[in-house]
């Protein structure tokens, strides 16, 4: 490394707080699948921002809208109304069939106030005794670090020494719909889940699962909400990754790729039902629906669905999909994935996966690691069958090698 580079890391660890664990290169630039660090070095980028960058790295068409609109008005706060709000909830809502958006910042932020929407129809609408309500949620989850969400977690990095949490969740197993079943009291209002289990390594759940989920939630009137924060927006081939059963969900929850990488926008979608309990003054963002996010996400949603993002992430994904299942090395245990959402789980006497993410990363590919022995792969929804292809001969020869 560079005298920049180690100059750059050091000042970074000397002043920040030691909450993640970077892969070494520091990037500067990036431009559709690829970024380049400070020296000039090209990767591959096989993360996406966690699939926030799926549209690619600095689309040009969701930059001029960035543009453009900060030029002309970036915030007013929803204490008056904007040009661009009132579009922005009509594009999404016809995308996604929807009957009312809340429009939130972060992922995380989607989620709390999902489970606070969920909770209040539970009591003014549901009936369920005032502070009874219940949401199901399932273990190994992954819905944010705000406090109120990994109060559920299952992940002891995120809980310890972060208690007292808030009451009122039941962990379940993830994919076993009789534990659903089992869990679902009077007083449930809600099942939160994400459709594939991404930062827990692309968990897959059996075929047939969420028609079961939707049918149990249908029946005992309790709201499904699906966290497709990641998933959703075309990275599993599909717009949403419930429409892999032919379900709706009663709350979807998007992110990440709702503004391409450019600016925090998250959208928590719902029924005129769930949503509707919401009164002024009751829950609300200074900056959730600023014309600066409105103009960003109609441009990222547009790209998405008008350059064909989402059928090309089908096609890409099957590839991808098919070439790291034939690669033959005795240190893979498993591969996973549905579209661009894909992992290579290592078996543990491989070494981390961490290993592997650094080998890779000296062939001009960034992937990150997860739960140890896992590698995830997910790049933008723009990438080429070349670019796949390059990317399998590179995984190969590194997979092969033994680094525990």
């Amino acid at each position: 490394m560079s005298s920049s580079v180690i100059d750059l890391v050091a000042t970074e660890a000397r002043f920040g707080a030691h909450n993640y664990e970077p892969i070494g290169a520091v990037l500067s630039r990036g431009e559709g699948v690829w970024v380049w660090d400070i020296e000039g070095n090209r990767y591959l980028d096989c993360l996406s921002a966690y699939s926030a960058v799926s549209q690619g790295h600095c689309h040009p068409k969701i930059l001029a809208a960035m543009v453009e609109q900060a030029q002309r008005l970036t915030l007013t706060s929803r204490a008056f109304h904007n040009d661009q709000l009132a579009l922005f909830y009509e594009e999404i809502a016809a995308l996604t069939g929807s009957h009312k958006v809340l429009p939130m910042n972060s992922g995380a932020e989607a989620v709390e106030s999902a489970i606070k929407s969920v909770r209040k129809w539970g009591y003014e609408v549901k009936g369920v005794p005032d502070g009874q309500a219940e949401i199901i949620v399932c273990a190994n989850n992954f819905h944010g670090r705000t406090l109120g969400i990994v109060g559920f977690s299952t992940d002891p990095e995120t809980r310890t020494h972060f208690g007292p949490f808030a009451p009122g969740f039941k962990i379940i197993p993830f994919g076993d719909a009789a534990a659903l079943e089992d869990a679902i009291t009077p007083n449930t209002v809600a099942f939160l889940v994400e459709p594939i289990q991404d930062e827990a390594g692309v968990i897959i759940p059996p075929a047939g699962y969420f028609t079961e989920v939707r049918q149990l939630c249908t029946a005992n009137n309790v709201m499904l909400v699906l966290d497709e924060i990641q998933t959703g927006l075309g990275r599993t081939g599909k717009l949403l990754a419930e429409q892999h059963e032919g379900i709706e969900a009663d709350v979807t929850l998007l992110g990440k790729a709702l503004s391409g990488g450019f600016y925090p926008v998250s959208a928590v979608l719902s029924n005129n039902e769930v949503l509707g309990t919401l009164r002024p003054g009751q829950h609300g963002s200074t900056f959730g629906g600023n014309p600066l996010a409105c103009a960003v996400a109609r441009a990222a949603i547009r790209v998405l669905v008008e350059e064909g993002m989402i059928e090309n992430a089908a096609r890409q994904g099957a590839r991808f999909l098919e070439g790291l299942k034939d690669i033959r090395a005795n240190t893979i245990r498993e591969v996973r994935g549905r579209g661009l959402m894909l992992a290579v789980e290592l078996h543990p006497e491989a070494g981390r996966a961490r290993r592997y993410c650094e080998a890779l990363q000296g062939k001009g590919i960034l992937a990150k690691d997860t739960h140890e022995h896992t590698i995830r792969i997910a790049p933008p929804l723009v990438i080429t069958s070349d670019q796949v292809d390059w990317a399998l001969e590179r995984l190969a020869t590194t997979l092969t090698q033994d680094l525990s």
